[in-house]
C-alpha cells in the first residue's frame, strides 16, 4: 500500500510540472565533462567558453579606440554586404557587382564556399556561393583573389591581430614589429586587428565610399547616426565606414550552436555521440591545447606542416604576390626564423558550411583535417621540425573516437540560424553579396 502511495505521488508530481519546470536529466558523461572543462580551463568552468548574445555589446570584446553602438552595427551590417561600393574596378563593367560579402557568405559560414575566393571579376553565386567562378573574358591579373583561404568573420571580436599572419593590428603582439609595417599603414591608426582590415579592405578589394556614394546610395543619415561627433568632412570615408564594419564584425558570434547550448544548460542540445567527441576535443585529442576560449582559438600560431594554393583552377597564384613571404605564414610577416610557417589558429565553428580547410584550402573534409593531424606526415616537407607544433602526429585516436569528435566538430559548433545577421535588403536596393548578372539570376534579385 505504501508502495501504491509513493507512486501515485511521484505521477502526480509529474503532471503538475509545466513546461517551464521541466528540467532535462543529467547524465554521467554530462557530469563528467563539465568536471574536464574545469580542469581544462583552468577551474573557470563552463563559462569560459560561453560566447555573449550578440547585441551584449559591453561583453563583446572591442577596440577602445572603436566602442560598438546600434548605430555602428546596423550600418556596418549593411556596408558589409553592399554592392555599390564596388566602384574601383579594374574592369569597368564590374562596377558595383561584388562586395565584402563576396567571400564571407553567410551560409558559408561567414567564409567562402569556395577554396579560393572571388571578388572582382567573379560571375554567378549558386545557393551558397559554391558556383561563383572567374570571368574567363577578363585578364587573370585582374581578378580579385587572394593568396590563401578567406577565413571566417565569426568570432573575429576575439582576435587583437587579423589574417592568418597576423600583420593586420596596431597593437598587442604587433607591437614591435613596426619595422615590417611597411604596406600596412594602417597599423599606424593604432586600432586593432580587426579595424584594420576593415580599413584597408577596402581600397585592397577595389570598395570605396565617399559623400556622394554615401548620399547616392542611401547612407547617408546612418553615417551621422554612427559617427555624429566626426566632422562631416571626414564622416563619409573608408575610415569611418571601416569602423562600422568592423563594429558589425564584432557581433558576428555562432552563440546559437548545440555546443553553446549545452554549456548554457540544455544538456540535450548535443547527442551523445558529440559529447564523446568533447571528450575526446578536450582530452586526448589536444585539441584544447589550441582551441579554448569561447571562439575556441588561443589565436596563437602554429606550423602543422599543410599545404598551400598550387596554382590550380582552385587556387589561382598571381605572378605579382609573394609566395615565398605568404607560405612562411607569421614569419614571413616578423621575418623571425622561429615564426615562419605558422599560422594563426582559426575558429572552429560553422567550418562543416564552407568545406575547405587549411590555410591552402587543401583539405575538403572535417575528418580528413583530424586524421592528418592524427598521423603527422605533414604535406609541407619545408617546415623545419622545431617550428612544428607539439600537438602535431601520434595522437594515437581510434576510428571510433575520430567519428565521434568528427561530428561534435562538424554537428556541436554549427550555429544553424546564421541568416539573423544578414540584412532583408541593402538601402541602395542593389543584389548582393553580388550583382553580376549571373549573381543576379542565381539570387532571384536585380
Amino acid at each position: 500500500m505504501k508502495r501504491i502511495f509513493t507512486l501515485i505521488s511521484l505521477s502526480l508530481v509529474v503532471l503538475s510540472c509545466g513546461e517551464d519546470d521541466y528540467y532535462p536529466i543529467e547524465s554521467s558523461l554530462d557530469a563528467d565533462l563539465k568536471e574536464q572543462l574545469i580542469e581544462v580551463s583552468g577551474g573557470k568552468g563552463l563559462g569560459y567558453f560561453i560566447l555573449p548574445e550578440s547585441d551584449a555589446f559591453d561583453q563583446i570584446p572591442q577596440d577602445p579606440k572603436n566602442p560598438i553602438t546600434p548605430a555602428k552595427v546596423q550600418l556596418g551590417k549593411l556596408l558589409l554586404h553592399e554592392t555599390g561600393l564596388g566602384q574601383v574596378p579594374k574592369i569597368d563593367l564590374m562596377k558595383g557587382t561584388y562586395s565584402c560579402a563576396s567571400c564571407h557568405q553567410a551560409d558559408a559560414g561567414f567564409s567562402s564556399a569556395l577554396r579560393q575566393g572571388i571578388g572582382e571579376c567573379g560571375v554567378g553565386f549558386g545557393f551558397r556561393g559554391e558556383s561563383r567562378t572567374i570571368n574567363k573574358s577578363v585578364p587573370v591579373d585582374s581578378v580579385d583573389i587572394q593568396p590563401l583561404r578567406s577565413p571566417t568573420l565569426l568570432h573575429v571580436a576575439y582576435q587583437e591581430v587579423m589574417l592568418w599572419n597576423g600583420q593586420f593590428g596596431g597593437t598587442g603582439i604587433n607591437a614591435g614589429t613596426e619595422t615590417n609595417w611597411g604596406t600596412i599603414p594602417e597599423n599606424y591608426l593604432g586600432y586593432q586587428g580587426v579595424e584594420v582590415q576593415a580599413i584597408k579592405g577596402q581600397g585592397v578589394h577595389r570598395l570605396i565610399i565617399d559623400a556622394d556614394l554615401a548620399e547616392s546610395l542611401g547612407y547617408k543619415n546612418l553615417f551621422d547616426s554612427a559617427f555624429p561627433e566626426v566632422s562631416v568632412n571626414e564622416r563619409y570615408s573608408p575610415l569611418y565606414a571601416g569602423l562600422a564594419i568592423a563594429a558589425y564584425e564584432r557581433t558576428l558570434l555562432a552563440n546559437q550552436s548545440p555546443w553553446q547550448r549545452w554549456l548554457k544548460g540544455e544538456t540535450e542540445a548535443l547527442t551523445m555521440e558529440e559529447k564523446q567527441g568533447v571528450k575526446v576535443f578536450f582530452g586526448e585529442g589536444r585539441c584544447y591545447e589550441c582551441h579554448t576560449g569561447p571562439a575556441l582559438s588561443d589565436m596563437n600560431f602554429y606550423a602543422f606542416g599543410m599545404g598551400d594554393f598550387d596554382n590550380s583552377d582552385g587556387a589561382v597564384v598571381l605572378n605579382d604576390v609573394d609566395m615565398d613571404a605568404i607560405k612562411k605564414g607569421r614569419g614571413g610577416f616578423t621575418k623571425k626564423a622561429s615564426d615562419e610557417y605558422k599560422f594563426k589558429t582559426p575558429t572552429l565553428y560553422n567550418m562543416i558550411d564552407n568545406g575547405f580547410y587549411g590555410h591552402g584550402g587543401t583539405f575538403t573534409s572535417v575528418e580528413e583535417v583530424i586524421r592528418y593531424k592524427n598521423v603527422g606526415i605533414p604535406q609541407n616537407k619545408q617546415v623545419p621540425l622545431q617550428n612544428m607544433a607539439p600537438q602535431f602526429g601520434h595522437l594515437y585516436l581510434t576510428d571510433t573516437q575520430i567519428e565521434s569528435l568528427t561530428q561534435f566538430l562538424e554537428n556541436g559548433l554549427r550555429d544553424p540560424n546564421l541568416k539573423r545577421y544578414v540584412p532583408e535588403a541593402l538601402n541602395s536596393g542593389n543584389c548582393f553579396p553580388n550583382n553580376d548578372e549571373q549573381s543576379q539570376l542565381d539570387l532571384n534579385c536585380g
